[in-house]
C-alpha cells in the first residue's frame, strides 16, 4: 500500500509525463512549420514514448490499490525563435524531470517503500539516456550552427557513411564506440 506522500508524488509525476507527451507533440507540431520533418519525426515519436512512461505509472499506482489522478495538462509556451531555443527547452525540461524522479526515489528510500524504489530504477536509467539524447542533439545542432562546425558534422558524416557502414572498425573495437555509431545513426541521427 502506498502512503499519501508517495502516493501524491506519484499521481505529479504521472502529470508530469502527461505534460512531456503533450509539449514534445507541440515540439513537433513547431518542427513540421519550420519543415524540419525528421526532427519533428523524432518529437512525435518522443511523445508516445512519454505517454507510454505516463501509463506506466498509472499502472503501478492502480496495481498497488490506490487511485492513479491525472490533472489537467498544461498548454506549453510554444513561442520557440529557432530550433535550438526549442532544444535548449526540450533539454530543460528532461533536466526537471529528471529532479522529479529523484524527489521521488528519495522520497521512497525515506518512507523504505522499497516496491516503489525498486520499480522507479527504470525511471532512473530512462532519465539518464533522455538527458543524454537531448544534450547530444543540442550540441550536434549549436555545431552544426556554424559555418566551421558545419564542416566538422560533414565529415562525420562522411566517417558514419564510408568507415562504420563499410565494416572498416573491426569487431573487437565496435565495442569501445557509442551504439548510435555503430547501429548508423551518427551525427545528426541520434
Amino acid at each position: 500500500m502506498l502512503s499519501n506522500t508517495i502516493l501524491d508524488k506519484l499521481n505529479r509525476q504521472v502529470n508530469l509525463e502527461a505534460g512531456s507527451s503533450n509539449l514534445y507533440l507541440h515540439m513537433s507540431a513547431w518542427l513540421l512549420s519550420q519543415s524540419l520533418d525528421s526532427t519533428a519525426a523524432f518529437f512525435r515519436a518522443h511523445a508516445e514514448e512519454e505517454r507510454a512512461h505516463m501509463m506506466k505509472l498509472f499502472d503501478y499506482i492502480n496495481e498497488t490499490g490506490a487511485l492513479a489522478r491525472i490533472g489537467d495538462v498544461a498548454l506549453p509556451d510554444v513561442n520557440w525563435s529557432t530550433h535550438i531555443e526549442l532544444l535548449e527547452a526540450a533539454y530543460s525540461h528532461e533536466c526537471a524531470v529528471t529532479a522529479s524522479i529523484n524527489e521521488l526515489v528519495d522520497a521512497a528510500l525515506q518512507e523504505k517503500d522499497y516496491s516503489t524504489l525498486n520499480f522507479l530504477q527504470w525511471y532512473v536509467a530512462e532519465q539518464h539516456e533522455e538527458e543524454h539524447i537531448f544534450s547530444s542533439m543540442l550540441h550536434k545542432a549549436r555545431i552544426v550552427d556554424t559555418m566551421e562546425g558545419r564542416a566538422r558534422f560533414r565529415f562525420d558524416e562522411e566517417i558514419r557513411k564510408s568507415a562504420l557502414n563499410q565494416g572498416w572498425v573491426h569487431q573487437h573495437h565496435a565495442g569501445n564506440l557509442p551504439h548510435h555509431a555503430v547501429s548508423g545513426g551518427g551525427a545528426g541521427q541520434e
